[in-house]
């Protein structure tokens, strides 16, 4: 099983209003991160910071109106894995999301690991852009590096990571083995998640990808 982590904590101020309420191809930007991280994960953690009540809310009526017109059942038909039955997103409201990104994703994280994932893959709500087969495609390399010539026990401890790659430059999401998700979750040193990710991963993999949505973050109204 792979579990995503949707990020939606931050306060949005270069935005000027919630990210994650924005929309992009006629869906807000939480609800098509989520319907995009379904593409590969049964299993999706969004973590909530700034105006959580409003946003899970929102998201809430949105994806009623998603299930009536019949959209969601086309998505769980359309899942990568045999072995999904549901789709299923949690909400997780981070009370520390002043701290940055890296306090909101370890919380996604340990959210992520309670069901005993083989791998997590992390997005930040703001790459609305993201295509589905890019998603796939991460956790299909990753589930390649962790089994390639190795014993259970030995995958158990790899802390490895695949990064999508879009023209040279390093994009989301970031596909991540649950050791290494463990090892950023108990890295108290680390400045943010790219800096616990190099200073914990054994191995780093890279996906040259022809998605521009994988280096595509949406900042302020003119991104």
């Amino acid at each position: 099983m792979i579990v995503g982590v949707l990020l939606a904590a931050g306060a949005s101020t270069r935005m000027g209003r919630p990210k994650a309420l924005l929309s992009a191809g006629g869906e807000s930007f939480i609800a098509g991160g989520i319907r995009r991280l379904w593409s590969a994960c049964d299993r999706v953690v969004v973590v909530l910071g700034a105006d959580a009540a409003r946003i899970r809310r929102t998201t809430g009526r949105e994806f009623e109106a998603l299930m009536g017109a019949g959209r969601l059942t086309r998505d769980l038909a359309q899942a990568r894995d045999p072995e999904v039955h549901h789709l299923e997103a949690r909400f997780v409201v981070h009370r520390a999301w002043t701290r940055g990104m890296l306090s909101s994703a370890r919380a996604g994280l340990r959210e992520a690991l309670r069901g005993g994932p083989e791998a997590v893959l992390v997005l930040p709500v703001d790459h609305p852009s993201v295509r589905p087969r890019t998603i796939v495609a991460l956790g299909r390399s990753l589930r390649a590096a962790l089994a390639s010539g190795r014993a259970p026990r030995d995958r158990a401890r790899l802390a490895v990571a695949v990064i999508p790659r879009f023209r040279r430059r390093r994009g989301h999401p970031i596909a991540i083995s649950p050791a290494l998700a463990r090892a950023v979750c108990a890295d108290a040193g680390a400045a943010d998640l790219s800096d616990a990710l190099r200073r914990n991963a054994r191995q780093v993999g890279y996906i040259d990808v022809s998605d521009a949505g994988v280096v595509r973050n949406r900042n302020t109204p003119r991104d």
